[in-house]
Parts: C-alpha cells; sequence; structure tokens
C-alpha cells in the first residue's frame, strides 16, 4: 500500500473506530428509557378552600400537568433518569394570598407492577389576582439499577398530580359530564 492509500483510508477507519465508541451506550439508553406516564385521574387538580362548599366560588387553584418527559443515561449498572414535568396552575376565586403548593408524585415500578421507588413533592406558585396563572418545570433525576441491561425494560415510571378523597371524587364526577 502506498502513503496515499493510507491517507484516504485513515479518516474512514477513524470515523469507524469513533462511532464504536460512543454510540452503543446511548443508543441503549434511548432503547430502555422507561417513558413516563401519567396515572388515570391524576393528570388534573381543582382544590377547594377549607369548607363546606364545593361550588365554583369555593376554587383555590385548579392544577394540571402539562407535560412530562424524560431522558436516560447510561453508566455501569445503573440508568440515570432525568423526568422533566411541566405542572400549570389557575387561581380560583379563593386563592389565598401567598403561596400555592400543588402536590405531585413519581413512583418507579418494576417489571412485576410493585413500586420500586417513589416519593411526593410539591410544585410551588404565587399566585394574585394580578398573576393568577403560573407554570414550573420540576426536574428529578431517578436511578435504576440492573444487572442486566434487559432488566431496564421491566421498568415504567408513574406520575400525577396528588388529590385527596374528596378531591378525586369531584375530578371523577366532572370528567364524566
Amino acid at each position: 500500500m502506498t502513503l496515499k492509500t493510507y491517507l484516504c483510508a485513515a479518516p474512514v477507519a477513524l470515523a469507524l473506530l469513533l462511532s464504536a465508541c460512543g454510540g452503543k451506550s446511548e443508543d441503549s439508553a434511548t432503547a430502555y428509557c422507561p417513558a413516563p406516564f401519567t396515572v388515570q385521574d391524576a393528570g388534573r387538580l381543582t382544590h377547594f378552600r377549607d369548607g363546606p362548599g364545593r361550588d365554583p366560588r369555593d376554587v383555590e387553584y385548579e392544577a394540571a400537568l402539562a407535560g412530562v418527559g424524560a431522558t436516560c443515561t447510561l453508566r455501569r449498572n445503573r440508568m440515570d433518569v432525568n423526568l422533566i414535568m411541566r405542572v400549570a396552575v389557575t387561581a380560583g376565586p379563593s386563592a389565598p394570598a401567598g403561596q400555592t403548593r400543588v402536590p405531585y408524585f413519581v413512583r418507579v415500578l418494576g417489571s412485576s407492577g410493585q413500586v420500586v421507588q417513589g416519593q411526593d413533592f410539591t410544585a410551588d406558585f404565587k399566585l394574585s389576582s394580578a398573576n393568577p396563572r403560573g407554570q414550573s418545570q420540576e426536574e428529578l433525576t431517578l436511578t435504576l439499577p440492573f444487572s442486566k441491561i434487559s432488566e431496564l425494560g421491566g421498568y415504567r415510571i408513574a406520575v400525577g398530580l396528588k388529590p385527596s378523597m374528596e378531591e378525586l371524587d369531584y375530578n371523577r364526577r366532572a370528567s364524566q359530564r
């Protein structure tokens, strides 16, 4: 082979070598990255002020999950999942002055549906008559352990707003109308 042949083949060989270095891990992370899903009846929440009234004048706020997504990074025997949730909120007629706290949850389910990780959080807003709407981007990092990469296919991520039983009943009745 001549020097000219080596010079022509070198960039091709280098490109093949470099593509073999980083592509497999990124492809595997994308392939096994669990897509989060919103739990039924937990995508919206109407929260009322304390007391007996449950008509529109008693609403403190209404909240909704405006979007959920995830990106993943594969590490040695673990996958780091960067979970991003957008929570939108609108003040109601009974919104109190000060901070509005919207509860939400994240649960990691194993292959048989059992909860293997879970935590409750709040998205905080300062709502007022001058600022009746808000949106928050909540970012969390979850770590999913594995021995074999195929184990990652069994994980699922469940998310949702966290209503009380009374709020859940109200949301269910409202969605049937």
